[in-house]
């Protein structure tokens, strides 16, 4: 083993952010090759025996232990989950629901319904989700299903519908309830 760093080993310390001065507060510390920093064995530990700034020291470490730029100890592993398609997830919690479950049952953690039965404001039929599983209509809620059946009627899209109505504001909310109260009263 040799007794300093090569050549080629100072000039990839230079361009991991060493500089002359480093490796010397390195080589004094008793790392004098690539071998050593196995010994050290971490990036918070090449800080405290060298002196060098912690960001310095993990480049180091990642290149002399071999680590990819995404193993680092500053980043944060992505948290993947992947859940069965057969999961409900209550609307109101996120809380996943039991296998036993059935379209209509109380969240067993908060005590509302998981999944709101809802009705189609386009072609009446109900079920639970936020798109109808007949027609594929966006659900609305029960505040706004008269406006959604008064748009339906002026001819307005179905996939429209939704997004006319997310983009209402209270006063007109309003006037479209009284036109369809109107309308309910011929």
């Amino acid at each position: 083993m040799s007794d300093t760093f090569s050549t080629l080993e100072m000039n990839i310390l230079l361009s991991k952010g060493l500089t002359t001065e480093n490796i010397e507060s390195i080589q004094n510390a008793g790392i004098k090759a690539k071998a050593d920093f196995t010994t050290v064995g971490d990036a918070q530990t090449l800080s405290d025996v060298s002196g060098i700034e912690l960001m310095v020291a993990e480049n180091v470490m990642n290149w002399a232990l071999g680590k990819s730029a995404a193993a680092t100890t500053s980043a944060t592993p992505a948290n993947i989950v992947v859940d069965s398609p057969d999961i409900v997830k209550c609307v109101h919690c996120n809380e996943k629901q039991p296998r036993d479950y059935n379209s209509g049952d109380l969240c067993f953690s908060c005590g509302k319904q998981a999944e709101p039965v809802e009705t189609c404001y386009w072609c009446g039929t109900t079920g639970p989700g936020s798109f109808c599983r007949s027609c594929g209509a966006s659900h609305v809620s029960i505040m706004d299903f008269d406006i959604a059946l008064l748009l339906k009627q002026e001819g307005v899209a179905k996939d429209e519908i939704s997004t006319k109505i997310a983009g209402m504001d209270e006063a007109t909310k309003k006037s479209h309830m009284s036109r369809a109260a109107a309308m309910r009263s011929r």
